[in-house]
């Protein structure tokens, strides 16, 4: 079963903890959330009389959609017992719904002994401000139905913009209890549920499935699904594709194809309407499970249908297709389709993604000249040409603009800035940033106006490719075409100047703003502030807050993480933590965080350790202070102390930071610490973190000469990057680089792992790993392993080239061996004025053979030049 990561689950109402055996929320718990629930305390009671939407049923009008629907698993969507509780249950469920609607969200829920359950008659009462249901007169449920009702309207009506409100309450409440005890809780509350309920409780329960490992589990949280449909259809409110879209999608992820029809059956009983819909589903459930004879057979089956509906399901079948791999079927449903019939921007944007993808470029103009002769909006038109353009596989995003422009020009349609901004954002996602300027230009040529948005956006992408000196273009872009940038451009400016080193840049930046009727921040000194600090320059740093203070600008709680962190002594650190306490700024997590790398960087250590202690901190961020504590101390060289820092985030069973992960790795160097090594490695979920631990992990093994201990990570780093070749390489070189740069005494160790690679692991060796090999052996002097290595160049199917004759002809003459190096020489063509240099300076370092002591490798006696020239033969070789 897919896994995915749950959102919302579940209800309105807290319920019983004993059932879902958890405790109430921390002091952390949503705030909005408690005062939401508080507010339904006297609210909750039976379900209006009324019901809304009825069914009408549908004609027997046939669809081409849906085989007959089978019913396996039934016994498996009978997941949710409407049985009652029994006394005890009872009493613990009034017990926690009575602590949420009394607004006691901190309490801690532990199960009582049966002497202190409360009857269950009394704690409703307390709980909901009204005698339970069951135990009142008949003659007055009528009257309490009407009141209640009022009430209802007056605090349960659910406005658009509460439902953020909702879904965390939801979330909230399903966390700590389960959907089993939501279900129950309803039922005794008697709520009326609504389309806004329901839509977040089938949500709940499908986020949840696709969180199950376990597939009874799963379909325990799909029965669930199926009975809140089933309840919805029974009130008479209509099954829409938002409620039932989602189950669907599920179970299509998952290949559960006889489920599907189970479901389509509830879904299509009585609702017509949703027959194109179900459709759109079916094909898609058909085309994800690789099932080409169905795929068939509903395009066979929709040739022969002649109903008025046709072109709908002719464009749902369109739509489902444009996410598969269906080349044939689609050509032939797209040959009887008219594009000038399709009123769904949706379907014929997926339609022209299809053509883009499937490189149908006649079709696709073709679509395009009927699209303009019907009348289309040109800015549509537009919008196809781009959705196309940028389908299209394999093609250089140069290619892609110039498409798009030649298509325009055919068409005889002008693009408007939204499509012309598109395409900027889809160059700058590729961090194509000077194409994404060129477009610039080409707007304004045309007299179009750039979006503040979309010129912020560039700045970004110029930051993500560090191409920072294009900060000079983007600020004359600004006064060339008359943008009046916001104060989030001038910050990103500001940053890309720093990062370029050009402080005066920066500053003559801030001076601008009074052109735009714009004031200074906080964050746009912060970032001349922390470049300095990078910089190591202090003094330049506290300039910063001197013109913070000339411009009145307040500083933040980042002005004061970057002071604190950058602290000499003590006395500063109290200063500036004072100043910060006077300004009434607020301390995050980033100035806990300075103030421990402060009082660490000033040997401070037990001053460091305290700062956890405070009372300030917020719980949510507490594992991410402790773990700056870890890493600060490990690289003071504090290791004790930072892993005992360490299991005591293990034992609170919260994860460690990956950074500080890396960073006690990096301090845990030590001789016979390969176990915590590995535990740690373990922690890292990660793959970026994993792999970069993993090669610090590795580089301890290979100093250490651990070969089963490199064989076994480097197997987990080919099982990782089975599909990328080249990154495996790469890689792999970098193992035996770290054998070149550790002076090996023998070159037993290295010969060692080049052969269980090749056993092993089954990988042959790069060019680059027999190169880091040669240069060992020189500092091993080893002339015997020499030669092997020399041979396993034709093993590996490797040729010898003028670079390889090269590099064992240096190995040659730095061991001493004259003879076979004078031989290797007559192999090397001299036709190239680089390997000439070469061989000459090759030659003046190695005159005498190696020198005693040895070298890291073949080039440490080589002059910069002559390393300069290797490289360039290097690359000219790959």
């Amino acid at each position: 079963m897919p896994v995915s990561k749950a959102k919302n689950l579940a209800s309105l109402l807290r319920s019983g903890a004993a059932l879902a055996k958890t405790t109430a929320p921390t002091a952390s718990g949503d705030i909005a959330a408690k005062r939401y629930v508080s507010s339904v305390r006297s609210s909750a009671s039976t379900a209006s009389e009324s019901t809304q939407n009825r069914f009408v049923h549908s004609s027997n009008t046939q669809s081409p959609s849906f085989n007959s629907p089978s019913k396996p698993l039934i016994g498996a969507f009978d997941g949710c017992s409407d049985d009652h509780y029994n006394e005890d249950q009872e009493g613990l469920l009034s017990q926690e719904i009575s602590s949420i609607l009394c607004g006691d969200v901190d309490s801690k829920v532990v199960n009582p002994p049966k002497s202190q359950v409360i009857s269950r008659d009394k704690t409703l009462e307390n709980v909901l401000g009204v005698p339970c249901i069951s135990n009142i007169p008949s003659s007055d449920v009528s009257l309490r139905r009407k009141e209640v009702s009022r009430e209802r309207k007056q605090k349960w009506v659910l406005k658009i913009c509460q439902k953020t409100r909702l879904d965390r309450l939801v979330e909230l409440c399903f966390n700590q209890l389960g959907i089993d005890a939501t279900v129950q809780v309803f039922g005794k509350l008697r709520r009326e549920t609504g389309l806004v309920e329901y839509n977040a409780l089938i949500r709940s329960c499908i986020e949840k499935a696709r969180m199950m490992d376990n597939e009874e589990e799963s379909l325990k949280q799909l029965s669930v699904a199926y009975k809140f449909l089933k309840s919805m259809r029974e009130q008479g409110f209509q099954l829409q594709e938002d409620f039932y879209g989602q189950v669907l999608m599920y179970l299509i992820d998952c290949g559960m194809v006889p489920e599907f029809h189970f479901y389509c059956e509830l879904i299509r009983d009585g609702n017509a309407d949703s027959l194109p819909n179900l459709a759109y589903y079916e094909m898609l459930l058909f085309i994800k499970t690789k099932n080409i004879d169905k795929v068939e057979e509903l395009c066979y089956n929709l040739a022969l249908y002649d109903g008025k509906d046709k072109d709908t399901f002719l464009e749902k079948y369109l739509l489902a297709m444009s996410s598969g791999d269906c080349k044939e079927q689609f050509l032939q449903l797209l040959n009887t389709l008219d594009i000038t019939k399709v009123t769904s921007m949706k379907s014929l944007t997926c339609i022209f993604k299809s053509l883009g993808k499937l490189m149908l470029e006649n079709i696709a103009e073709k679509c395009f000249l009927d699209l303009k002769t019907s009348d289309v909006e040109a800015e549509k038109i537009s919008s196809f040409i781009f959705e196309y353009t940028t389908s299209v596989p394999n093609l250089a995003v140069e290619d892609i603009v110039l498409k798009f422009k030649n298509l325009h020009a055919e068409m005889d349609v002008t693009p408007s800035s939204a499509q012309w901004e598109k395409l900027i954002k889809f160059s700058c996602e590729l961090l194509k940033v000077h194409i994404a300027l060129d477009i610039v230009d080409q707007m304004y040529e045309q007299g179009l106006a750039l979006s503040i948005e979309a010129f912020n956006l560039i700045l970004g992408a110029c930051e993500e490719s560090y191409e920072y000196n294009l900060v000079r273009r983007m600020h004359s872009i600004i006064s060339c075409y008359n943008l009046k940038p916001n104060s989030e451009s001038f910050r990103m400016m500001i940053n890309l100047s720093v990062k370029m080193k050009d402080f005066a840049g920066a500053y003559n930046l801030t001076s601008d703003l009074q052109k735009f009727n714009l004031m200074p921040t906080a964050s746009m000194y912060n970032a001349i502030m922390g470049g300095y600090f990078r910089e190591k320059n202090i003094h330049g740093g506290l300039m910063v807050l001197k013109q913070m203070e000339d411009a009145k600008v307040k500083p933040d709680s980042q002005t004061f993480s970057y002071l604190l962190r950058n602290c000499n002594c003590e006395d500063d650190i109290i200063k500036f933590y004072d100043e910060l306490t006077l300004s009434g700024v607020q301390v995050t997590k980033h100035v806990y965080m300075a103030l421990i790398n402060a009082y660490a960087s000033c040997g401070q250590f037990e001053k460091a350790k305290q700062v956890i202690l405070g009372k300030g901190i917020p719980v949510k961020n507490l594992n991410e202070v402790k773990s700056m504590l870890v890493s600060a101390l490990a690289a003071h060289g504090q290791v004790s102390d930072a892993l005992e820092v360490y299991e005591e985030i293990k034992q609170a069973k919260c994860n460690l930071d990956p950074r500080s992960v890396s960073r006690l790795i990096d301090h845990l160097q030590s001789e016979g610490e390969f176990n915590r090594l590995l535990q740690l490695l373990d922690e890292l979920d990660e793959r970026n973190h994993w792999i970069g631990a993993c090669f610090k992990v590795i580089s301890y093994c290979v100093r250490h000469e651990d070969l089963r201990s490199v064989i076994e990570l480097l197997k987990k780093l080919k099982d990782m990057y089975n599909d990328d070749e080249v990154a495996r390489e790469v890689l792999f070189d970098e193992v035996f680089y770290r054998i070149a740069e550790k002076e090996p005494r023998t070159m037993h160790f290295g010969w060692n792992l080049l052969q269980s690679i090749k056993k092993d692991i089954g990988l042959r060796p790069s060019r680059k790993c027999l190169d880091f090999l040669l240069s060992a052996c020189i500092s091993a002097k080893d002339l015997p392993t020499c030669f092997k290595i020399w041979e396993e160049y034709i093993e590996a199917g490797l040729p010898h080239n003028s670079l390889s004759y090269l590099r064992m002809y240096q190995a040659l003459l730095a061991l001493g061996s004259q003879k076979s190096a004078k031989n290797m020489l007559s192999k090397i063509s001299k036709e190239d004025p680089h390997v000439r240099a070469v061989i000459y300076a090759s030659r003046a370092a190695y005159r005498n053979g190696a020198p005693v002591g040895g070298k890291k490798n073949a080039k440490a006696d080589l002059r910069p030049e002559t390393m300069n020239i290797l490289s360039k033969l290097e690359a000219n070789y790959k």
